[in-house]
């Protein structure tokens, strides 16, 4: 595959084509808890205004499941800065509550007890809360209070009529971009192994997720699950990484299929889905008995995505203008940090995935889909295991080999990044990566594992100590600026009244509106 790599790099470098400047956002998720560090049942802080509508804090399945949301920006310093900002205001606002901070989750009660975010009386608020009571339902509400972090990226718009003169194509541009993209798709779910082990950081979990029972995992004290060679528990079968959709078959082979293949996931009914009901007694427990209730419902750690316009589907939104840019949804949160994720991540993630971008990335056939699952839930679970093999083309190799090939390759990327930049940045971000191929002991799981156990800790204690130490940390740094904090302020006003607004110009009852939105397409 190197071949087409090079002919498309060096095409790009000889016609000086900059690799910089593309758009970064960050979307990270984080339970409330209480001080004893048991799941929150508060309902979402007023002073956050309203999670319907305010476009930096949000919440996801749960009402104690925050989601901070940063606009994106060419430098990963400002989203980050936004990021620990957005922190910083959502303190000012909670009231005797922590932020967990890993993607496995705190002490929970058990499933019935765990609260559904709420948004209001509105239809599209009704429709948000029905949607996750249908996950509980289908999933369990347990898996749905894993956190973590979502990465989106996407090339500058100069980069791409540029890029499509360097490898000769003369189509439609549109097309040609989401083909590229949908390239880049296949290959993140190809290698996107090394995610897993570079940045997973949950190898270990509270016995609570469960309910205690017992999961066939080893027990490192008497409230702690782990995996000693595991690098993202979350990303196993677990936790997202499950067989509840592998009936499911979502081609990324071109657009149209793409959409096609989840629409018809859509109307599909599921037997399983049929036996739970859609409404019954008059209430509603999903939208739909359907494979998927809704796009979104399906699980991918990665996802093309275009901004939708307002009332407008996510597949109707990429089939108007094609692929905008891409969602990575395997990053775990690192613990280490207290805003989840760093620069270095961020650098390398974004060298690694226009690497992804520019290596040949053959049509997914059904062999080559089930070995990048199986390498997936692999890493997740036994990773760092010095006998562990991953399997490229039907034959076993070890993970370091492979690893140090791509990370060549990304390392070239970033060097033209740094080129754009100025500095060195991104090609330090990846010579980090390299030392953590060489050394496994050094990952952000090994690492969390040597601290739960030197220090005789179970997940839960370590965890929550950190929450505080990050939560003193956002107290202590020096404040936002006032045209931030005004920012958040009058988002947090303009949120209520965007509600309001909708809650009032409802002219159709609940039924209705679903009716049409499942008519739309």
């Amino acid at each position: 595959m190197s071949q087409i790599f090079d002919k498309r790099f060096n095409a790009l470098t000889a016609g000086g084509v900059s690799l910089g400047g593309g758009l970064k956002g960050i979307e990270k998720e984080a339970l409330r808890l209480d001080l004893d560090g048991y799941l929150s049942r508060k309902p979402h802080p007023v002073g956050l205004g309203s999670a319907l509508t305010n476009r930096f804090i949000t919440t996801d399945f749960s009402e104690a499941l925050l989601e901070f949301v940063t606009p994106v920006y060419s430098n990963t310093w400002e989203a980050l800065r936004f990021l620990c900002d957005v922190h910083q205001f959502a303190y000012e606002c909670l009231e005797d509550e922590l932020l967990w901070i890993a993607s496995m989750p705190c002490r929970i009660p058990a499933d019935a007890e765990i609260p559904l975010a709420r948004y209001g009386e509105s239809n599209v608020g009704q429709m948000k809360t029905i949607y996750r009571r249908g996950l509980g339902f289908r999933y369990g509400r347990h898996m749905q209070t894993i956190a973590g972090i979502h990465f989106n990226y996407s090339l500058p718009e100069s980069f791409w009529p540029r890029y499509q003169a360097a490898v000769g194509d003369a189509g439609d541009e549109q097309a040609f971009r989401s083909n590229q993209y949908l390239g880049l798709i296949r290959n993140f779910r190809r290698f996107g192994w090394l995610t897993l082990y570079l940045f997973g950081t949950s190898p270990a979990m509270c016995k609570s997720f469960g309910s205690g029972a017992d999961i066939g995992m080893q027990e490192l004290s008497a409230d702690t699950w782990y995996a000693p060679f595991g690098t993202s528990l979350r990303m196993s079968d677990l936790g997202y990484s499950n067989q509840n959709q592998s009936r499911i078959n979502i081609s990324l082979n071109n657009l149209d299929d793409y959409i096609r293949d989840l629409r018809n996931a859509l109307k599909t009914p599921e037997p399983d889905y049929e036996n739970i009901g859609v409404k019954v007694d008059g209430k509603y427990r999903q939208l739909s008995a359907n494979q998927l209730q809704i796009e979104n419902e399906y699980y991918s750690s990665v996802r093309p995505k275009r901004v939708a316009h307002s009332g407008e589907r996510p597949t109707a939104a990429l089939k108007r203008g094609g692929i905008e840019y891409v969602e990575i949804r395997s990053l775990d949160i690192n613990v280490d940090d207290p805003a989840g994720i760093n620069q270095n991540t961020m650098r390398f993630m974004e060298a690694f995935l226009i690497y992804c971008l520019l290596e040949e990335s053959p049509p997914f056939e059904a062999v080559a889909l089930d070995e990048t699952s199986r390498n997936q839930s692999q890493v997740a679970r036994e990773g760092r295991d010095p006998a562990f093999r991953l399997l490229r083309d039907g034959k076993e190799v070890p993970l370091q080999s492979w690893a140090t090939v791509i990370l060549d390759k990304v390392g070239m990327i970033a060097g033209q990044i740094d080129v754009a930049e100025g500095g060195k940045s991104y090609t330090q971000a990846v010579d980090s990566m390299r030392s953590l191929v060489d050394t496994p002991e050094a990952t952000p799981s090994a690492q969390l594992l040597h601290e739960l156990k030197s220090g005789g800790h179970s997940f839960f204690d370590y965890a929550i100590s950190v929450a505080r130490g990050h939560r003193d940390y956002f107290a202590a740094i020096n404040p936002m600026s006032k045209e931030r904090h005004e920012e958040f302020s009058q988002e947090v006003r303009s949120s209520l009244e965007r509600q309001n607004d909708i809650e009032t110009g409802d002219e159709i009852s609940f039924d209705e509106y679903l009716e049409n939105y499942f008519a739309s397409e």
